[in-house]
């Protein structure tokens, strides 16, 4: 009797940290995009395939939202997001929003304006990356260099 008392204890202490550590809550990435652009649509799978829950809506006017999350007009792209808190503007890398998450800089939001050639999403088989920037923004416009991505 003992014995079977002493497995089953072993087997459920055994269990617990499986059961601890199941599931940690991951902030979703809210993402507004365009129905039409494929190029959304590859930052998406670059952000899943890199450990991120992604919750991706197709709207009529994704500048209302760069508006509403107080995104720069000057640092405007084709897609909009939002996690943790901070504003998603562009092509940003992967890397560089796990950074933004783990850092937690007094900021708005990371931007890479316009469309780079190689960002997340712009990669084209054969062709070359431009060279750019992810920039951190503060929500009265003003703007510093976070990341830099090289051409090659």
């Amino acid at each position: 009797m003992q014995r079977r008392v002493f497995l089953r204890a072993a087997l459920l202490l055994g269990a617990m940290p499986t059961i601890g550590f199941a599931k940690v809550s991951q902030p979703v990435i809210q993402v507004y995009k365009s129905e039409t652009c494929g190029c959304c649509t590859q930052w998406v799978d670059h952000l899943r395939a890199n450990g991120f829950k992604v919750n991706a809506q197709n709207v009529p006017n994704t500048a209302a939202y760069r508006t509403k999350l107080g995104v720069p007009s000057s640092l405007g792209s084709c897609h909009t997001g939002t996690i943790g808190g901070y504003a998603l503007e562009g092509h940003v890398p992967a890397a560089d929003i796990k950074r933004l998450l783990a850092e937690k800089p007094k900021a708005a939001g990371l931007a890479v304006p316009g469309m780079p050639m190689g960002s997340p999403g712009m990669e084209v088989a054969g062709e070359p990356a431009d060279a750019y920037d992810v920039l951190l923004f503060q929500a009265d416009g003003k703007y510093k260099v976070y990341s830099h991505y090289p051409a090659k």
